[in-house]
């Protein structure tokens, strides 16, 4: 297992074919349709612009098991210090400490861009996730009840999150 830094021309397909997976077997993705391939060119010229990391984990055959990343938390320029981060683990390849190590990937990242809070937005039924954002020092901040509909029930969305340290030298503007 190695932690890689994906690029679109050469990850793309992996992380479609996880994200399309979230979208129609779980609610760890609130979307309804499969995303088709050209999504992945918005979705990685978005992290690209804004400096934001997409990383991989990858066996030593080369296959991508699961990815992390973060993007913006809400728009406005105040927000600049606060991300929202993801992960997603292939299916076949869940319980074994992947999402561990990419979530502590992300952290690392996250510091090194100085980012000063790391939010999680997780589907509250989401035992797992929420117990390994617990274990890894990020705190419940609140839950929207019924923030979503899918699979004909409605989802409560729970917001988990970490504050850094960083940056020693916050700024306006």
């Amino acid at each position: 297992m190695k932690l890689i830094d994906c690029t679109e021309d050469r990850h793309a397909a992996a992380i479609l074919e996880i994200f399309n997976d979230a979208i129609v077997s779980s609610t760890a993705l609130y979307d309804y349709k499969p995303r088709a391939p050209e999504s992945m060119v918005a979705w990685f010229a978005t992290k690209r612009a804004n400096g934001f990391p997409v990383i991989g984990v990858k066996d030593e055959a080369g296959t991508l098991l699961g990815f992390a990343s973060y993007g913006t938390f809400r728009a406005w320029p105040a927000y600049k210090y606060s991300v929202e981060h993801s992960i997603y683990i292939h299916r076949d390849h869940r319980g074994r400490g992947l999402g561990r190590t990419l979530l502590q990937a992300i952290v690392d990242a996250a510091r090194e861009r100085q980012v000063h809070t790391l939010i999680g937005g997780i589907d509250a039924a989401n035992d797992a996730s929420i117990a390994l954002h617990r274990a890894m020092g990020f705190e419940h901040a609140g839950t929207i009840r019924q923030a979503g509909f899918k699979f004909g029930r409605w989802l409560d969305l729970a917001f988990y999150q970490r504050i850094l340290e960083t940056p020693a030298q916050p700024v306006d503007g």
